[in-house]
């Protein structure tokens, strides 16, 4: 059964169809509606593959029945664990005592691996499954079945407006895995798609981690040709079974959480290529260059799990040589957070020797600088494969011949987040193949990476012509110095003094820190993310440190250095082991950490991942490989407001960007932008946006004013068409502010953000366009509040729906009243949007409004709805019953204050905590933790009680307080 008006579902379908599954209609195949296998299906599974099932199919009700426990068990805040504990139950832990005199024997669930084994299994394409029953289930759009299981649920979207796209079906499915999480235990992977896009990610995926899939020869997207293309390229029976079984692993985080990665297409091509070059046996290496940020290490994780498990590798040694003498990469976390089995590590020569000599078959990692020290073979076996990190980097003195003649026989394989210049002989020689005409056998670009939403743009920002340090001007007045020395000394001379008497002059020391403080506290922390400090050298460090304590405090800044080589003890504070280092930088990663910046040198400009970074103080002088790898340290993606990286360069490196980034691919020097660019086109920005309401005075104030906007947006077309641009405008915006050249265009941007507020959608649906304003917006907003009256709506309400198509006079008035009501509704739906009955109230306006753009009802039949949801609202807004968060919070908070015992203060718990309760109920406004102006008027008002009012000095006593109310108001 088709759903006839979806015209993408029967053609994906049709597509799928033709790779090799076979299209069964929901409602023919053998299951009741509350089923989430197709049992039959996998019994006759079972049977085929299992001879000893087999013999005796009773065997297979044995099976399916620990697996029914599996599925049945699952609740939606363990899904990822029932999801792993599923894939183990058919890789791992799959015997079953089936065997001769009950012995326990692997069974197989699946044909694996070999074409052969692979043309055992039955794949079916359905679509319009239900579950768990059929009036009032879930209804999922397309199920891929292997064998009976559902491994992957496709959600389409055939938009009735643009600003409908496969997020909105991405969103569908993260409430699904909520609602009814059974049916995602045994899933791969899922994907969205409206017919222009498609993603697809894992369960429990952040929605803009979703990435796509692309094929090498094409990466177009926007057109239903592109979809049907990807769709091609994935949904085949051998990359689906590949994905399964190799390409998705199960990870835990800093605390203790578990969480599910797929790859990425150019991670599942890299690292296959790898594996296809070992099983044939040549070539023997290859260069793979994939953007810093798009994923490198867990390519490696992926590559060296399927080379371990490939049977005609004969149990392979897989070796991760890392470029870090302490091994604290970006890699080694990955690795060890995957929760990889046999997995070793060699921090010392013996350690190393003992590993090959022993003839280990597991993976390590160690450092290129490990092989320095070996002389002589170490292991001849041909079936070692090496992967080397930042390899451009490995060939320092004779690193790559002394791996070569440890390992004569191993596959050598050089990956790299920048691009390898052709001058670079060493790394061509050592990884190249003759056979990758490009030198690469795997190249995954910049352009690839921000087209795919794999990273983010980079923006530099230039600072004030005195702080730049200025290296023509510094040559001339160091020529004058030295007129009187020849040219050896003046050699040491500029080797020796030169830099650091500029770089370390106190002047300059303070009027930079001055500065870093200053963007950092305006720019930076209103968004919610941290910066990192680039200094000159260890010295600089510490005098850093010292002016941003004086600045912005202790708890907000802290070095991370090299302490080796310390004989006068200078850095011996900043002296940490790898664990404490780990947990300092966890405490740096946490949103809520007081800790800001991090202070540093050479420390962390690589391989150092913190999602959270944004802004980089860069006041050293870098070029090339060592400039491109430190300034991507903040492209990483982080929640749905980081547009971009930010680069503050103080030593004026960008001013020439070819210069600073002179690679033979010349398009890595598109990799930065100067933010001025955007202030050339932030005024166009605003001029379109304005172009949508040419005649609407916009010195009208409350609802009229918004009335009459809303007349220039009559359809939804022309709604999200304004949505889309002034998305674009509002990124501008958040990325400049604040800044003096924004003040001419403020009270028009103002106006624009509370009409865009007035007609985006009352619920989550068009996410894409209509997104959640930034942090400097919302701030903005609040500091410009004015009690604009709604229109008196109170006689309306009064009104009969049966008889308020004969109340108004003309067309004119009736459509004044439904817009009057729309606004009034719209105002009491956003002001109370954590409360689940406006959240509710919000999903049937939405409804109501497509029917009615749609032509589904009439222009009276929309007023009478429009009047029972007012109603409703002005009815839920009565009874005020009181936010179960706050009720919480405010439990907290008699909790803690009990356990003040001062016998000069006499403490009533109850009035206290009311006094806090009804003071920050007046102050607080939704989205006040993520504004300047909202946390210093929460602050303010919990002082004037605790403080001020019952003279409770105590200020670990007030920072739990502020910590409660922070986390239920």
């Amino acid at each position: 059964m088709f759903n006839e008006d979806n015209t993408v579902e029967k053609m994906l379908i049709e597509t799928i169809s033709k790779n090799g599954w076979k299209y069964i209609p929901a409602e023919e195949l053998p299951r009741s509606h509350s089923d989430v296998m197709v049992e039959p299906m996998i019994r006759a599974a079972l049977i085929r593959l299992n001879p000893e099932i087999a013999e005796d199919p009773g065997r297979a009700d044995e099976v399916i029945y620990k697996l029914r426990t599996v599925i049945f068990s699952v609740r939606p805040e363990n899904l990822v664990h029932q999801n792993e504990v599923f894939k183990k139950l058919i890789f791992e832990n799959n015997s079953y005592p089936f065997g001769r005199d009950g012995r326990m024997i692997p069974i197989r669930f699946f044909g694996t691996g070999t074409k052969d084994n692979l043309t055992m299994n039955e794949y079916v394409v359905t679509n319009q499954w239900v579950f768990p029953r059929d009036d009032g289930g879930k209804r999922f759009d397309i199920v891929l079945l292997v064998n009976g299981f559902p491994i992957s649920v496709g959600e389409l979207k055939t938009p009735v407006r643009n600003a409908i796209t496969w997020m909105d079906g991405a969103g569908d499915i993260a409430a699904y895995e909520k609602s009814v999480p059974q049916m995602f235990v045994s899933n791969v992977f899922n994907f969205a798609t409206e017919g222009k896009m498609f993603r697809y990610g894992a369960v429990r995926m952040p929605i803009n981690l979703w990435g796509p899939w692309h094929t090498p020869e094409n990466k177009n997207e926007g057109t239903l040709v592109d979809v049907n293309r990807s769709v091609a390229a994935m949904m085949k029976p051998e990359i689906i079974m590949d994905i399964f079984q190799f390409f998705t692993i199960f990870a835990t985080d800093k605390k203790y959480r578990k969480y599910k990665v797929i790859c990425r297409y150019q991670q599942f091509e890299g690292a296959n290529l790898i594996v296809e070059r070992v099983i044939t046996g040549y070539p023997k290496k290859g260069l793979i260059w994939h953007f810093q940020g798009s994923g490198k290490s867990l390519l490696m994780v992926f590559a060296a799990q399927k080379l371990r498990m490939a049977p005609e590798l004969k149990n392979p040694t897989v070796v991760i040589v890392d470029d870090r003498i302490d091994l604290e990469t970006q890699i080694t976390a990955t690795f060890n957070a995957s929760d990889i089995p046999n997995l070793e590590s060699a921090t010392s020569k013996e350690a190393l020797i003992a590993f090959f000599k022993g003839d280990m078959r597991k993976i390590l990692i160690t450092t290129i600088y490990k092989f320095g020290e070996v002389d002589g073979v170490l292991n001849a076996r041909d079936n070692i494969i090496l992967m080397v990190d930042e390899a451009h980097r490995t060939q320092e003195g004779n690193l790559g011949e002394k791996m070569r003649a440890a390992l004569p026989n191993a596959f050598f394989f050089g990956l790299t987040g920048t691009p390898i210049n052709r001058t670079d002989k060493n790394t061509f020689f050592t990884f190249g193949a003759l056979e990758d005409r490009t030198g690469y056998m795997s190249r995954y670009s910049f352009s690839d990476s921000i087209r795919d939403n794999a990273t983010l743009p980079l923006h530099f920002e230039a600072v004030p012509v005195e702080l730049h340090v200025n290296q023509e001007i510094v040559d001339e007045a160091f020529k004058e110095m030295t007129d009187s020395l020849d040219e050896d000394e003046k050699t040491e001379l500029v080797r020796r003094v030169k830099m650091e008497s500029i770089m370390k002059a106190p002047k300059r020391v303070k009027t930079v820190c001055e500065h870093i403080a200053k963007h950092y506290k305006e720019k930076i922390e209103p968004n919610g993310f941290k910066g990192q400090v680039v200094c000159y050298d260890r010295e600089c460090c510490l005098m850093y440190k010292k002016e941003l304590d004086a600045l912005l405090g202790e708890e907000a800044s802290t070095i991370v250095m090299d302490t080796n080589n310390d004989k006068e003890g200078k850095y011996k504070a900043y002296r940490r082991d790898r664990d404490e280092e780990g947990r300092l930088l966890d405490y740096f990663r946490e949103q809520d950490s007081p800790l800001k910046l991090v202070i540093v040198t050479s420390k962390l400009l690589t391989g150092f991942d913190a999602p959270i970074l944004q802004a980089m103080y860069l006041d050293k002088p870098m070029r090339d490989h060592t400039l491109l790898q430190a300034i991507c340290r903040t492209n990483r993606l982080y929640g749905q407001t980081k547009s971009h990286g930010l680069i503050v360069d103080y030593i004026g490196i960008f001013d020439d960007v070819a210069r600073a980034l002179d690679f033979d691919e010349k398009n890595v020097q598109q990799v930065i932008t100067n933010i001025a660019e955007v202030k050339k086109e932030l005024p166009k920005l605003l001029n379109k946006c304005l172009s949508y309401f040419n005649g609407v005075d916009r010195t009208v104030e409350g609802w009229e004013g918004l009335m009459a906007a809303q007349e220039c947006l009559p359809t939804n077309e022309t709604k999200d068409a304004f949505g889309a641009d002034y998305k674009v405008l509002n990124r501008a915006w958040e990325a400049l502010s604040p800044d003096v050249f924004l003040a001419p265009y403020k009270s028009d941007y103002l106006w624009l953000t509370k009409v865009y507020e007035s007609v985006k959608p009352t619920d989550n649906r068009g996410a894409l366009i209509w997104a959640a304003l930034g942090a400097k917006t919302i701030e903005l907003v609040h500091q410009n509040i004015t009690a604009d009256p709604l229109p008196a709506d109170t006689e309306i309400l009064r009104l009969d729906a049966d008889i308020i198509d004969t109340y108004f006079e003309n067309k004119h008035a009736k459509d004044t009243a439904a817009k009057t009501l729309e606004i009034n509704l719209i105002a009491r739906i956003l002001k109370h949007n954590q409360d689940p009955r406006f959240i509710k109230l919000g999903e049937h306006l939405e409804d109501l409004r497509e029917k009615h753009a749609q032509g589904l009802i009439t222009s009276i039949e929309f007023l009478k709805t429009l009047l029972e949801l007012a109603k409703e609202a002005a009815q839920a807004e009565k009874e005020n019953v009181p936010d179960p968060e706050i009720d919480k919070g405010k439990a907290a908070l008699t909790e803690l204050f009990k356990s003040v015992k001062n016998p000069n203060t006499p403490v009533i718990v109850e009035r206290i905590v009311n006094d806090i309760d009804g003071i920050v109920k007046i102050v607080r406004f939704d989205g006040w933790q993520d504004t300047t102006t909202g946390r210093q008027e929460v602050t303010q008002a919990l002082r004037s009680v605790v403080w001020v009012k019952y003279k409770i000095k105590d200020q670990e006593l007030f920072n739990k307080a502020y910590k409660y109310i922070k986390m239920y108001y």
